[in-house]
């Protein structure tokens, strides 16, 4: 029912904006993501293991006679016009205007020889914008399929359109983030995690269903907004590549901070210095705790999933400086309340998410005590979002 009223919403948007498409017009979606564990390590060639969410981006396409794009969004009632090649200036592709992210795909998929087509687009998106669950990548990856879908039936490898999307938002909006928010946006997998290797591009499938103890992934969203294209991320990214090169004048096979191990961090521990030293310390560690939280998943060992999310928490605020005191305040509600296997921090940091993985039984109560000891410090009501594992990007055919 959801579906089908969210449907009607666009297609009304569509005819009042840009005109009725008659039965041209073609409906995508692409959901957005929570990291489970492995941050700030998908730019450092490492592992991460994300779940596509309940949540989408959605597009309505139907194709115009021209070469431009006419962009409506529902969210925020606004509507531009694009046409495709136009010559922009620096300061207009790197900006957080909602438009920068559909216009950089366009021009991501026409740099790769797409020979995309004029078109209406009319989106809408129900992934919390700022919340660290990853709304950019969602309307990146729905943006893509509809624009090929403008085309042709068949589409492109999976992996294409991810690096397309994620070359988006590095080259048109300013943010140089890895590929981990595009990939699961379009390899999401239902009742699965996805483990990926961010240098290989291989994935493993790891299931989160748990027969004898139902579980659900709840989402605590601590309404402080964050901004991954500003300052701190980009520095963050600049410290683990100067961190790799002081390392490679030791070690010459070091690509990136994937190849590096403890000892090698210890050895040039001095060289770092403080920063650079915690900073790639973390990424290190954090690769060892996919592989931790993996077996602990499949497995279930609660005892093991708690130890691993709570260690990425830790790391996190301690070596990589990303967490905030809201993130923490939410963490630690949490950590001691019956029925919460893990907490941890999500995301790229300076605000969202938690994620946490709960007894389905007592969700009610978990989160009852949650808003009250995060309110109660913060003074701020938060928001809950329970999730199941969701599949990944496709056109919707019965709305």
């Amino acid at each position: 029912m959801e579906r089908m009223a969210r449907a009607a919403l666009m297609r009304q948007a569509l005819v009042d904006r840009l005109g009725d498409p008659g039965k041209s017009a073609r409906l995508f979606r692409a959901p957005g993501r929570v990291n489970l564990i492995g941050e700030h390590t998908d730019y450092n060639d490492g592992l991460v293991m994300p779940m596509a969410i309940g949540m989408d981006s959605w597009v309505l396409m139907s194709p115009r006679d021209d070469d431009q794009l006419a962009i409506h969004s529902v969210n925020v009632d606004e509507s531009t016009l694009y046409q495709l090649g136009e010559e922009r200036s620096a300061d207009a592709r790197n900006g957080l205007h909602w438009s920068q992210y559909v216009i950089g795909v366009a021009e991501s998929l026409r740099s790769a020889g797409y020979p995309i087509r004029g078109a209406n687009l009319v989106i809408h998106g129900n992934v919390p914008i700022g919340s660290g669950l990853s709304s950019s990548a969602s309307l990146e990856v729905s943006v893509a399929i509809a624009l090929i879908g403008r085309l042709t039936d068949q589409a492109p490898p999976s992996l294409e359109i991810a690096q397309l999307c994620q070359r988006a938002e590095n080259e048109y909006v300013g943010a140089r983030c890895g590929i981990m928010d595009q990939f699961v946006s379009v390899h999401g997998t239902q009742d699965h995690a996805v483990m990926l290797d961010c240098r290989t591009f291989g994935y493993s499938l790891v299931p989160l269903r748990f027969d004898a103890t139902p579980m659900s992934v709840l989402i605590c969203n601590t309404m402080v907004r964050h901004q991954l294209a500003g300052g701190e991320y980009n520095r963050r990214r600049q410290e683990c590549e100067e961190a790799v090169q002081i390392i490679a004048s030791a070690h010459p096979d070091i690509r990136s901070l994937r190849d590096v191990t403890v000892e090698m961090l210890d050895n040039s521990q001095r060289e770092l210095g403080s920063w650079r030293y915690r900073r790639a310390r973390h990424v290190v560690t954090e690769n060892d705790r996919v592989h931790q939280l993996a077996s602990a998943l499949t497995d279930g060992n609660f005892k093991l999933i708690g130890e691993a999310m709570r260690a990425s928490h830790q790391s996190l605020r301690d070596d990589y400086s990303v967490s905030c005191q809201e993130l923490d305040e939410m963490v630690a509600a949490a950590s001691d309340l019956a029925g919460v296997v893990g907490s941890r921090m999500t995301g790229g940091g300076f605000g969202g998410c938690t994620v946490n993985l709960v007894e389905k039984a007592a969700l009610p109560v978990i989160c009852s005590e949650i808003q009250e000891q995060y309110r109660s410090k913060t003074g701020v009501s938060p928001e809950f979002y329970v999730c199941d594992a969701a599949q990944g990007a496709g056109e919707i055919y019965d709305c």
